[in-house]
């Protein structure tokens, strides 16, 4: 057989080519990333980037979301609030259906708690449709006096960890700062000036913390005085009383320590007791000289034999 012609061979890539460009035709065309067809934002402009309000503890505000549908079809679309002021909105509609080529002002109505702490919360006004989310920033500023009030208690010393509990009594959002100092015997053991804590506390939060002693003593009675600050000057101080004693291998080296501590003890108490004895005359010191009785009057007493006071002698016994 004769070998194919030169145009027999680029008749094949030719074919393979036209076959490649109608698959593609036939394929759907790829979807295309870009913004949704629809918009939430606050209403009053583009010139607001979020919903601002301010009122005192109590009051009622409220404002509106414009949500638009710039699509060809129908879109529902849910609100909600979410945040801290977030969850002091209510919406008049939670959810909302809007046809082609429209938009609606839905109204909200934020209420500020009567606890609120004067100052600035936030949260957002959160719009879900059409498997896109658009989220509102929602700015709040509660306007009242401002309080700040901190208290640190339950102090409790326990090996080398110090335990506590912070608590905000006021109305103001604080960041505390925390001093401790430890007392022992002979001086002082402990002395960490005063540094910031790694929390914010919120009004009316009470927080359980621990501080470290890695270096506590051995033998020793302290007392460890922990001392709190912040802001708007919250102030508190707590103490707290510990005796340390050594841990023995054994039972018997336990009561031996004991026994040891006893005994000065007993022999601090003897030596106070001697001291407060009544003096005694030294031993080279005279008797004092006793003066004789008077004579009494009558006939003269007859003297009286002296008493023999040897001993006698044993029977037998040479002399």
């Amino acid at each position: 057989m004769s070998p194919p012609t030169p145009r027999r061979r680029r008749a094949l890539p030719v074919l393979t080519a036209a076959l490649a460009a109608l698959l593609c035709g036939l394929a759907p065309p790829a979807a295309a990333d870009g913004p949704p067809d629809w918009a939430a934002r606050p209403t009053g402009g583009t010139d607001r980037p979020y919903v601002y309000l301010e009122g005192t503890p109590g009051t009622v505000l409220q404002d509106r979301l414009t949500v638009t549908n710039s699509g060809r079809a129908p879109l529902t679309v849910r609100l909600r609030g979410d945040g801290r002021a977030g969850a002091w909105i209510r919406f008049a509609e939670d959810t909302v259906t809007l046809p082609p080529r429209t938009r609606a002002e839905v109204p909200l109505a934020l209420t500020v708690p009567d606890n609120a702490v004067p100052g600035d919360a936030s949260g957002e006004a959160v719009a879900t449709g059409g498997g896109e989310e658009i989220r509102v920033p929602v700015r709040v500023r509660t306007i009242g006096p401002t309080l700040a009030a901190l208290g640190v208690e339950d102090v409790e010393v326990s090996g080398g960890t110090i335990r506590y509990a912070l608590v905000n009594r006021g109305n103001a959002m604080l960041r505390p700062r925390l001093a401790v100092r430890a007392e022992g015997v002979f001086g002082t053991l402990l002395d960490r000036p005063e540094r910031p804590l790694p929390l914010e506390l919120a009004p009316g939060r009470r927080v359980e913390r621990t501080e470290p002693w890695p270096d506590a003593p051995a033998l020793d009675a302290v007392t460890v005085r922990l001392r709190v600050t912040a802001s708007g000057g919250a102030r508190d101080e707590a103490e707290a009383s510990a005796t340390y004693l050594p841990v023995a291998p054994a039972v018997g080296g336990g009561l031996l320590v004991l026994g040891g501590l006893a005994a000065l003890a007993s022999g601090a108490y003897r030596r106070r007791r001697t001291g407060r004895a009544a003096p005694q005359p030294p031993p080279d010191a005279k008797p004092a000289v006793q003066p004789e009785p008077p004579e009494q009057a009558g006939p003269p007493v007859e003297a009286q034999p002296p008493v023999d006071t040897e001993p006698l002698l044993k029977a037998g016994a040479k002399t």
